[in-house]
């Protein structure tokens, strides 16, 4: 069994949790389940529920008519999950910028992660 994780600002603000809490109620339970699935099945979670993107960045893929919900993750040591930010998806491609997003907050997690070791 893998472990869910949202990624927290230096703040204590967890983008994806506010994301979550935008979407309308079908949706969010949706990605809730998605994210349910995804702690259970973790790296074995295909298409269409995940896909990888790029350099270690996977997208969770929720959609309801015509209303599409993404939300980024990479997988940590010791089977975690942490999920760094979510998005409505608007046209064909994910945008770059939200790819560059999950990139940022994944190097501040883990420089988070190894400060956190050497104490």
């Amino acid at each position: 069994m893998y472990k869910i994780e949202f990624y927290e600002t230096d703040s204590g603000n967890k983008p994806v949790e506010e994301f979550l809490d935008s979407l309308d109620v079908k949706m969010n339970a949706k990605m809730v389940r998605l994210l349910e699935l995804l702690e259970e099945k973790g790296n074995e979670l295909r298409e269409p529920y995940s896909k990888h993107l790029e350099d270690g960045i996977f997208e969770l893929r929720a959609s309801r008519s015509s209303n599409i919900s993404r939300a980024l993750y990479f997988f940590y040591i010791d089977k975690r999950i942490v999920v760094t930010n979510g998005f409505i998806k608007k046209q064909q491609k994910t945008p770059p910028k939200e790819i560059e997003l999950a990139k940022k907050r994944r190097k501040l997690f883990l420089e988070k992660e190894k400060k956190g070791k050497r104490k």
